[in-house]
């Protein structure tokens, strides 16, 4: 017989998130024949949105599919056979591009540090000081497995510096912070919508910059007539030309209600409160005797808190009971991180900081249920302290 299990009440994970109500309402709107010329001049206004809320000179692409298919995309699209391409590994997805890299690259060469530090650019210029034919650099910004964000304007200005490409997973940062194209002088930024902008997960986000577009279309490797190729969306934005194939018509409905909100809401103002609940969770975080997994608060990531396990508590276990206790799902850590911490999200709706006093109870009360004394009361008076001083 199979066991019925309830449905959590908060979604505080890294991801997928909760989405927000004005998107799961236009996830319910009739769907259009994708060359109907309603839908095709709505795809254009959407994509002119994307552009805005991502501020580059060119309308972004819009893949039909989670951002892991524009990461890889990215790999065998601007990665030509002769390229040496640097991977910057501060955690787990970031070393994970370099499996991709390696696919399509005449060399790999990797700067990696624990997972729990971020990226010195210093060490960026020195890797370009001892392989001046690096072609391609890559880098997660936030890497989310250990919620820490590497300082990816400083590295982009060192990588156009040396006329080389850079290559970004902004995935579960942009629309949480402040992080763009052009200011981290990207020349592709691959993000999504499923992640800060508080939408289900199933289309990737990309600025390309025209030396990407022209370093895309001189490879003769890149794909084409392919679900991983990027080339064939370049004009898909305008309502006058073909879809590749079939896109994704009710996930670009709540894609354009997503834009609506952030654009609406304004990012300076969605980036503040993505900020303030993870200084209200860090701050109870510590209250409660427990560290966060970040080496230095200064790398700490405003849309994901990863905290320490204590020694001796099961992690699986303590998720389990913040769970089944008080119906609040977070997320476990990924690959070296795993059973290590875990993650509580402040992405997209739940980027407010009584969700952050709600996961600390959670977590606290869970902790005491396994025997590891927590001081909830703590915990909690400085997560509302940490609020009410940015108010």
């Amino acid at each position: 017989m199979t066991k019925t299990i309830s449905e959590p009440v908060f979604t505080l994970t890294s991801g997928p998130v909760d989405a927000y109500p004005a998107v799961l309402r236009a996830l319910s709107r009739t769907v259009w024949y994708d060359y109907d010329p309603a839908f095709q001049a709505f795809y254009e206004a959407t994509a002119l949105k994307a552009q805005k809320a991502l501020k580059t000179p060119d309308v972004p692409v819009i893949l039909q599919g989670e951002p892991v298919l524009g990461l890889e995309a990215a790999a065998a699209s601007l990665i030509a056979a002769d390229d040496v391409v640097l991977n910057l590994a501060s955690g787990v997805y970031g070393k994970g591009f370099g499996w991709w890299a390696k696919r399509y690259c005449k060399e790999l060469v990797e700067i990696e540090v624990p997972y729990n530090q971020a990226i010195d650019p210093a060490s960026v210029e020195k890797a370009f000081a001892e392989r001046p034919d690096i072609k391609v650099v890559a880098v997660c910004h936030h890497d989310t497995p250990s919620g820490t964000i590497n300082p990816i304007d400083a590295i982009g200005a060192i990588v156009a510096k040396h006329g080389a490409y850079l290559l970004v997973d902004a995935v579960s940062s942009f629309g949480g912070m402040d992080v763009d194209p052009v200011a981290s002088s990207s020349d592709i930024f691959v993000t999504g919508p499923n992640k800060c902008l508080g939408c289900p997960p199933g289309l990737t986000l990309m600025g390309v910059s025209r030396r990407a577009w022209e370093k895309m279309k001189a490879n003769p490797l890149a794909p084409r007539a392919s679900m991983l190729s990027i080339l064939d969306w370049e004009n898909a934005w305008r309502a006058d030309h073909p879809f590749p194939f079939t896109p994704s018509v009710s996930e670009m409905y709540a894609l354009d209600a997503a834009l609506d909100l952030y654009l609406g809401e304004g990012p300076e103002a969605v980036w503040a409160r993505h900020a303030a609940t993870a200084a209200a969770c860090r701050a109870g975080v510590k209250a409660m005797g427990l560290e966060i997994w970040a080496a230095r608060e200064a790398i700490a990531s405003p849309t994901t808190t990863a905290v320490k396990v204590p020694a001796g508590v099961d992690e699986p276990a303590l998720r389990a009971a913040m769970r089944d206790r008080y119906g609040v799902t977070v997320s476990s850590g990924r690959g070296e991180t795993l059973g290590r911490l875990i993650r509580i999200g402040h992405m997209g709706p739940t980027a407010q900081p009584m969700y952050a006093v709600i996961a600390l109870a959670a977590l606290g009360g869970a902790l005491n249920a396994l025997g590891h004394k927590a001081d909830i009361g703590a915990g909690v008076a400085a997560a509302m302290a940490a609020i009410d001083s940015g108010l």
